[in-house]
């Protein structure tokens, strides 16, 4: 083929042009494919559940269920609930608990949550706090467990700036309060099992016979529930015990 019988080039402003659509085909093919893979984060983070309010259901049924209405978070008394954020994929917008930053104190007694949710995603079989299962607490850094080192505590659990809300009975039993507005003053810290809602839930247990060791180890028990309020009020940092969401208790 002769030199003049090729086709010439295309223009230069047909050439910008088709490179201008590789090149946003080539973005929306990776929006698209990361989109998806957002979506499917969760699947990818199962280990890493999160804490959900009161009452939810299985989570692949909770996820099915809840349809991203926030009538749970206008509800809660502490602000304890949250959205999740683009993260979470398939879970953004669901409701969880941030427990090391505003845990259930189960202000409201009636768990309003429940009441408040219009699809059952928070099962209304529940009818008091005692009957929730949200996860179990695990003590997860003994080694900086103040009681397992029989010290004390003195001052804001939190520190000055914590804007952590809880209910103290002996304060208001209707109106919760920032916990850095109520400084202990404890020989041995016992914060977790103080400031825990439910009965029985967490004690403090002895670690050795001798009678003058002033050592305690927190021992959670089958009443749990999983509500996170020992994780936000221990003044360990990070916290020594926390939740393991959507765990059941097991006898040690």
């Amino acid at each position: 083929m002769s030199q003049s019988s090729k086709r010439p080039p295309p223009p230069a402003h047909v050439q910008q042009e088709a490179r201008r659509k590789f090149l946003r085909s080539m973005l929306l093919g990776g929006m698209a494919v990361g989109g998806g893979l957002a979506g499917w984060l969760p699947v990818a983070r199962a280990h890493d559940l999160r804490l959900r309010p009161p009452g939810a259901i299985a989570e692949d049924d909770f996820l099915a269920a809840c349809i991203k209405c926030g009538q749970c978070v206008q509800v809660c008394p502490v602000e304890a609930i949250v959205l999740a954020d683009l993260k979470d994929g398939f879970g953004m917008g669901t409701p969880y608990i941030p427990a090391r930053d505003q845990a259930c104190d189960f202000s409201c007694d009636a768990v309003q949550c429940i009441l408040a949710c219009p699809t059952g995603a928070l099962t209304h079989e529940l009818s008091k706090k005692e009957e929730v299962r949200m996860g179990v607490a695990r003590l997860d850094k003994p080694d900086t467990c103040l009681a397992r080192q029989g010290l004390g505590f003195k001052g804001a659990a939190r520190g000055a700036d914590f804007p952590g809300l809880h209910r103290y009975e002996a304060v208001d039993r209707w109106k919760p309060i920032l916990v850095a507005d109520h400084p202990y003053d404890l020989e041995l810290c016992d914060l977790c099992v103080r400031e825990c809602p439910i009965e029985g839930a967490i004690a403090l247990v002895p670690m050795s016979t001798d009678p003058t060791d002033k050592r305690r180890t927190p021992e959670v028990r089958q009443s749990c529930v999983g509500c996170g309020m020992c994780e936000m009020i221990c003044p360990t940092e990070p916290a020594s015990i926390v939740i393991d969401s959507r765990s059941v208790w097991r006898p040690s």
